[in-house]
C-alpha cells in the first residue's frame, strides 16, 4: 500500500484545478490550497480506489464485464492497453447515444461489423466494384473506431469505469437508468454525486490515469481469476462426492448361481425343506 501511494503522488494525482475552476460538491475531498490550485486528500483517492477495487473484483467473480470510458487523449492509451490485457470491454474515442439503453442495437452493429472483418480477410471484398469496396472500407472503418473495445461484450456490463465525469455524462447518465453502478475519476471541477464510487484525483495526467486504470483492471483480473478456481473446485468436489458403484464381477455371479442351483432343483421336487439330521 505505502508503494502505490507513493506512486500516485509521484504521478500528481493529488493536484486538482485552479481554485476559480471548482465544484464546491468537491470540498469535502480538498485538503488545501497552494498557490490558487487545489490539492486533493491523498486518504480520499486510496479510501475510493480500495472501495472501488472491492467492487470491481466482485463483479468479475460473477462473471460480468466492466466497462472503462475515457474518451479523452489522456486517458485513451492507458485505457486500451490495460484493458486490452485484463480483456475488459472499453470506450475510448466516442460514446454513441443509447450504447447500453439500446444494446440490441448496438449488437447489431457489431454483427455487421463481423461480416465486413470476414469480407476483409477472405478477399471477398476484392469482387466488388471499387466504389462499393470504397464504401464498404470506410464503413468498417467508422464502426471499428466507435465500437471494436466493445465488440466481444455480450451482455451489459456489471460495472463502469469512467475518466472525467464532465466528459462523459452521457455515459454516466445510462449507466444511471440501468441501475449499473459508476465508479470515476474526478477531478476538483467535477461532481460527486454523478458517481456511485468517486476518486477523487487529477483526471488530466496521464501518468494517474495509468496508474488507477492499472489498478483497476488488476482487480477485474483477480476477479476472473477467483471465479475460475472456484469453479475448478467445484467441478473437483463434485467428481469426489459421488464415486462410481463397485462393480461385482460376471465370474462370482455365475458361480453363486451354480452353487444355489442343486439346492433349488431338489426343494422343487419334493415340495417340503430338507433338514438335516441332528447326531
Amino acid at each position: 500500500m505505502a508503494s502505490l501511494v507513493k506512486e500516485l503522488i509521484e504521478a500528481g494525482i493529488h493536484f486538482g484545478q485552479r481554485r476559480s475552476n471548482w465544484n464546491p460538491a468537491m470540498r469535502p475531498y480538498i485538503f488545501a490550497t497552494r498557490n490558487q490550485i487545489h490539492i486533493i486528500d491523498i486518504k480520499e483517492t486510496i479510501k475510493g480506489l480500495l472501495l472501488a477495487r472491492k467492487l470491481i473484483q466482485k463483479v468479475a467473480s460473477e462473471g460480468k464485464d466492466v466497462v472503462f470510458c475515457g474518451t479523452k487523449r489522456q486517458a485513451q492509451a492507458a485505457i486500451e492497453e490495460h484493458c486490452t490485457e485484463a480483456n475488459q470491454p472499453y470506450v475510448t474515442e466516442r460514446w454513441l447515444g443509447g450504447t447500453l439503453t439500446n444494446f440490441r442495437t448496438i449488437r447489431e452493429r457489431l454483427k455487421r461489423l463481423e461480416e465486413l472483418d470476414a469480407l476483409i480477410e477472405t478477399g471477398e471484398i476484392k469482387s466488388y466494384s471499387k466504389k462499393m469496396e470504397s464504401q464498404l472500407m470506410r464503413e468498417q472503418r467508422k464502426i471499428h473506431r466507435n465500437l471494436n473495445g466493445i465488440r466481444n461484450m455480450a451482455n451489459l456490463p456489471g460495472a463502469m469505469v469512467v475518466v472525467d465525469v464532465n466528459r462523459e455524462r452521457n455515459a454516466l447518465h445510462e449507466a444511471r437508468n440501468l441501475g449499473i453502478p459508476t465508479i470515476c475519476l474526478i477531478d476538483t471541477d467535477g461532481d460527486p454525486s454523478l458517481a456511485d464510487i468517486p476518486i477523487p484525483g487529477n483526471d488530466d495526467s496521464m501518468r494517474s490515469i495509468d496508474v488507477v486504470i492499472r489498478e483497476l483492471c488488476a482487480a477485474a483480473s483477480e476477479g476472473r481469476s477467483k471465479r475460475a478456481m472456484a469453479e475448478a473446485a467445484a467441478n473437483e468436489g463434485d467428481g469426489e462426492s459421488a464415486p462410481a458403484p463397485r462393480r461385482r464381477s460376471n465370474r462370482s455371479q455365475f458361480r453363486a448361481d451354480d452353487s444355489a442351483a442343486p439346492a433349488d432343483a431338489s426343494s422343487a421336487e419334493t415340495g417340503v425343506a430338507t433338514e438335516t439330521p441332528s447326531s
